[in-house]
Order: C-alpha cells, then structure tokens, then sequence
C-alpha cells in the first residue's frame, strides 16, 4: 500500500516565494532611486504587491484544481484568452532568465576577474551554459523540490541580502559618509519620465505571489495554509528587499554610474574593504550563485508545466507536449531552451551588459503585467459569473472590495507596460529605434504567435 505524501509545511510554502519572489536581480534598480527608494516600494506595495497577494488567495483557494492561472482566466474569459495569458507568462520567463543569469555571471567574474563582467562574450558563455546544465538536470527529473527551494532561499537570497542590510547599519552607525539624502524631502521622488523607468524593475521584483498556486494540494489545509504562507511571504520579501536596497544605495555611485548588473557586488566589494573583510567576498559570491541557480531551477519547470495544462484543452501541438521517460515535458523545455538562446543575443547588440540587461528586464516586465491585467480583471468577473463557488478566503469589503484591489492593479500594470517603452535617464541605451523597435516587437510578436498557435489549433 503506497504510503501518503507528506504535506508541504506553511514555511516551506512561503519559502518557495520568497525563492521566486525576493530577487537580488532587484536591488540595484530599487537602490538607484536612493532613499525616495521607501516612497516606490510603499505605492508599489499598496498598488500591486498586496492586490496580487489578496487576489492568489482568493482565486487559489475558490478553485484549488491544478492549473492556477490558467484557470482563473478561462473561467472568467474563456479558453483564447486564457490560452494567450498562460504562453505569454511562459515566454516572460524565457526573458527574465538571461537578466538574472548575468547577475550569476557577474558574481563569478568578480572571483575570476571582475573586468569580465562588462564582456558581452564572457557573459554569453556563462549564461548559456548554466542555463542548459539546469534544464539538463530538471530533464532527469532531478527538479528543484520544495526543500531545495527552501534551502537555497535562505542561503542564497536572505543570507546576502540580509547581511548587506546589516552592513549598511553598521556603516551608518559608524558615521561614514553616504551617497545619498536621507532626509525627508528626499523621501520624495523627482516623477520625471526618465527617472521613472527603472520602476519597472522595482514592480517585476514584486511579481510571483501566484507562483505558489501549483503546490496548493501539496498543503494539509489549502483554503487556511495557503493565504498564511501569502502574508509571512510578503513581510519576508518587503522587508529584505528595502534594507537591502537602502544598504546598497548608501554606498553606490551616483546615478548616472549606476551599473544594474554589478552594483549589489560593487556595494558588497565597498563594505568588505571598509571593513577588512575582503576575505568573504568569495564567500557572497558562492552564496549569490547558489541562491540564483537555485530561483532559476525553481522556474525552469513551473511555467513549462502551466503550459502544458493548456494543452489538456487542445491549445497547444501535440509535438509540444511530449515528456521524457522521466515524465518531464521534453519538447517544451527544450524549445523554451532555443527561444531564450535566441533572445540571448542581445547582448551582442546593446552599448554596454547594463542596456541589455535593462532592454530585457523592461521587456520581461512588459509582458509580465500585460497577463497580470487579466488576472486582476479575472478576479472582478469571477465574484459575478460564479457567485456560489465557495471562497474560504475572500478580499475584504464584499464586491467593493474586490472592483478596488483589481482596478488597483490593473492601473499598476498599464503603467509598468507603458513606461517601459521610455528611455532611462540613468543608462545608455545606444540606438533608440532599436530599443524602441525591440520592445515593441517583442510584446506585439509573441500576443500574435499566441493567437496564431490557439487558431490553427482549432482547424478540424
């Protein structure tokens, strides 16, 4: 008699959203808008970060099934619609893994030689392989497990950024000098198009809170645990992330010098040689690396499967949704696997490894917050066309409640789509056609392969 699975813990649940959530990938864009960094992340918080918790927690817990978002969408809009919202989250994914492999990349270069974190080539060949010997592995079936997730979330992202944190306190503390104003005028940001920009990275390090819905049947008591691991998570990830953002501010460049890959390791590098300890920057290092390939390998999987939920309603080829002995969905990882090799290549084009990673980011926001629009507006349609499902948790203040958690997020969607098409005042962006013309053939591309795959689908 087969023996009953253990049940995923509250901690544990909360842990893989930290790992998917809590980004160092983050930091340097939060800590670029100094100490007026607290203002962005109190609006973001208030305009997205709490609406998509609120709305997971209900919409998790109303419909428990497997399948998660792509669920929600189609019963609220129908099969099309969820359809293009589940590919574009899997395409998303694809961009986002270059951006944060080059973090990985760069923590390497600065125990190798640090110059070889501004070589587009060295960056390339690092991000190439890492990413395949992951996809390598989770082919094998050896995936990364809710213990990994949890393991490596402390190791690999808390442990860092919460060591920063106290070596930005230490710094303060001790009276040494600051790069920036901490009096509360500055608290104010300066709402300049330009400046603004980069808020779309500070958004993107807020997203994920639905990440956890496909491990809602791994919990003893769903309808009670999940809602529970939502809220320790967000403390988690809020807290980490500002002390961190603040320590690195403090001790950054201006600006105009600003570097979104190399700036956690640059603040860290500052702190040891102030205080005498060069000695654990290839300590951090080994740390960063481990907490990055450990978020990668925790994501590697989970959009390839919501994508094959898709395909139980004849969404998607069927040479797509072949699996390996291991039961692993072969054909999907590996042509995820050309796409992001594909999209890599940017790197090639763009002045400097800071423009590609901010063209990639913006994009991977873009299309992040386009399928979030539906998500929120999900939830609203979902309170009237299915009234009688039972909701344990629902979002205060009845259907008032609901029309203003959503509104607030759709609102803070659109704005993270249409700012990213702006340049950045803090960073070269070399030929603005090309910046331009990338984003937009990006997002408009993949929505129309989206509707073009579901339509030929559909033929008898």
């Amino acid at each position: 008699m087969n023996k009953p699975m253990p049940k995923m813990s509250i901690f544990a649940l909360a842990m893989i959203n930290v790992i998917a959530i809590d980004s160092l990938r983050t930091i340097p864009m939060s800590a670029s808008y100094g100490f007026a960094s607290l203002f962005y992340y109190a609006v973001c918080a208030l305009m997205f970060f709490i609406p998509s918790a609120l709305v997971s927690a209900e919409l998790t817990t109303a419909w428990p099934q497997r399948g998660g978002i792509y669920l929600w969408v189609r019963e609220a809009f129908g099969k099309p619609l969820a359809f293009s919202v589940i590919f574009i989250i899997w395409v998303y994914n694809i961009c986002w893994y270059p951006t944060i492999l080059s973090i990985l990349a760069a923590a390497l270069a600065y125990v190798i030689n640090p110059s070889l974190a501004n070589n587009a080539w060295y960056m390339l060949a690092i991000i190439f392989a890492v990413y395949w010997l992951i996809t390598a592995f989770t082919l094998r079936g050896i995936h990364i497990s809710s213990m990994v997730s949890t393991i490596t979330a402390i190791i690999g992202t808390l442990i860092p950024m919460t060591f920063i944190a106290l070596l930005g306190g230490v710094w303060l503390s001790q009276g040494r000098p600051i790069n920036i104003d901490i009096s509360f005028n500055a608290l104010i940001p300066d709402f300049k198009l330009g400046n603004l920009v980069l808020l779309n990275g500070v958004l993107f390090g807020l997203l994920g809170m639905e990440m956890s819905a496909v491990h809602v049947q791994e919990v003893k008591n769903p309808q009670k645990d999940y809602p529970k691991a939502l809220y320790y998570s967000a403390i988690l990830i809020l807290l980490s992330m500002v002390f961190a953002s603040l320590a690195v501010a403090i001790v950054t460049p201006p600006s105009g010098n600003l570097d979104l890959v190399t700036a956690l390791l640059d603040a860290f590098s500052t702190f040891f040689t102030a205080f005498n300890l060069k000695w654990l920057m290839p300590v951090v290092t080994v740390l960063i690396v481990i907490g990055i390939f450990g978020q990668v390998g925790a994501w590697v999987l989970g959009p390839a499967k919501g994508l094959l939920v898709a395909a139980e309603d004849g969404c998607i080829p069927k040479f797509l949704q072949k699996e390996n002995a291991r039961k692993m969905p072969f054909a999907v990882l590996i042509t995820q696997g050309v796409i992001f090799s594909i999209i890599c290549l940017v790197f090639l084009v763009m002045p400097t490894i800071s423009s590609s990673f901010l063209i990639l980011s913006n994009l991977t926001g873009q299309l992040a917050f386009s399928s979030y629009i539906f998500i929120f507006a999900a939830a609203i349609r979902l309170r009237y066309k299915h009234p009688e499902v039972p909701r344990v948790f629902r979002i205060p203040f009845g259907n008032f409640g609901v029309w203003v958690v959503g509104i607030a997020g759709i609102l803070a969607c659109l704005f993270a789509v249409l700012i990213g098409y702006v340049p950045p005042s803090q960073i070269e962006v070399g030929n603005l056609v090309f910046y331009e013309g990338f984003l937009i053939i990006g997002f408009v591309g993949f929505y129309l392969v989206s509707f073009i795959i579901y339509k030929l689908q559909q033929k008898p």
